[in-house]
């Protein structure tokens, strides 16, 4: 039970953090499909259709892949394989999904909004959809894997085409560029993140994983992925609009009104006023029950309380002088004194 209510104030705290509006600067809109990137798109496709069917017909760039995997990049500079056998870790799925995702969720905390979690979401599904169907319905082998010299090893129940690690590159890294909040580190993580894809492609060629065409298929694969996310913006803010309406509904069906600790009111004691009454009685004031209980009780002495023109008089009546046997009281005569001779 105290793990159940531990996890409901964190996510009532998660809940109540987004639901604020975004910080994100005015004039950083939402990315648009425009007539630049259509453009950018058909370009992509039609260069991803090319290199499919330069594959498919034997053409000379798969000529090209044979003389590339002979040549054995490994081998000719294996000072370097232990370094990138940690580079190419940054096309993996698993890893760069955990790096992003994390640097995105404190992206959407401070923001305030869900859209950077639900694009790469949106982003990772659409790279699963697209370059595993791809892989799996031409069935081409790898380098290591190749049975006949010369052939494009397609339709062997293989899993190679187009390069995944490359693809993946392309959209974990780019998806930051995508969602960054101004035109200039928009710019750097384009850059950077089209360096890092490069890399991790020429990587698994130099390992001699994939053939030089599934680098190339994988760029264009992860490229229009990202030109395509402008696409699913609106159903993207429709997702997010629906996770904080589910999250109300969550709200409002848990939610009890906590009532709020009644304070026992002091018994309130009227004194009478000092002096003549006044002519217009003053309008009473409502005993405030926080007030009187803050300060606590009122002990009063037992018995009837009269004004103080009724009470009894301190002081005695009477001088307050001491008696003496020589004075005597004003209006009394003073004896004479007798005379002595000398």
């Amino acid at each position: 039970m105290r793990t159940e209510r531990n996890l409901t104030r964190r996510l009532d705290r998660v809940f109540a953090r987004l639901d604020r509006e975004p910080e994100r600067p005015a004039h950083i809109d939402v990315p648009r499909m425009s007539r630049h990137r259509v453009v950018l798109f058909t370009a992509t496709l039609a260069f991803y259709l090319a290199i499919v069917w330069a594959v498919v017909i034997s053409s000379w760039l798969v000529r090209l892949d044979w003389q590339v995997m002979f040549f054995r990049p490994y081998q000719q500079w294996p000072q370097i394989h232990a370094f990138l056998d940690y580079y190419v870790v940054l096309g993996q799925r698993g890893p760069t999904a955990v790096m992003v995702a994390a640097w995105l969720g404190w992206r959407s905390w401070r923001q305030h909004t869900l859209r950077p979690l639900l694009t790469l979401a949106t982003s990772l599904l659409l790279l699963n959809i697209t370059v595993g169907a791809a892989k799996l319905g031409m069935g081409r082998l790898g380098p290591h894997y190749a049975t006949v010299i010369g052939s494009n090893e397609m339709g062997l129940g293989g899993d190679i085409f187009p390069s995944g690690h490359t693809a993946n590159a392309v959209v974990t890294w780019g998806i930051l560029a995508y969602l960054a909040s101004t035109p200039r580190a928009r710019r750097w993580l384009s850059a950077l993140s089209a360096v890092t894809s490069l890399g991790v492609g020429l990587t698994t060629v130099y390992l001699g994983t994939h053939w030089l065409s599934d680098v190339l298929l994988g760029w264009a694969a992860g490229l229009l992925i990202l030109l395509a996310l402008p696409w699913f913006e609106p159903l993207i803010a429709k997702a997010e609009a629906g996770l904080f309406d589910l999250r109300d509904r969550w709200r409002a069906r848990r939610g009890r009104p906590v009532p709020e600790p009644v304070v026992p009111a002091a018994p309130v004691v009227l004194l009478k006023p000092f002096g003549p009454p006044a002519e217009e009685p003053a309008p009473a004031r409502e005993p405030v029950a926080s007030t009187r209980a803050s300060r606590g009780p009122i002990h009063l002495a037992p018995g009837p309380h009269t004004a103080r023109s009724e009470r009894t008089p301190v002081t005695p009546v009477g001088s307050r002088r001491p008696p003496h046997a020589d004075r005597l009281p004003r209006g009394t005569s003073q004896p004479a004194r007798p005379l002595t001779g000398g």
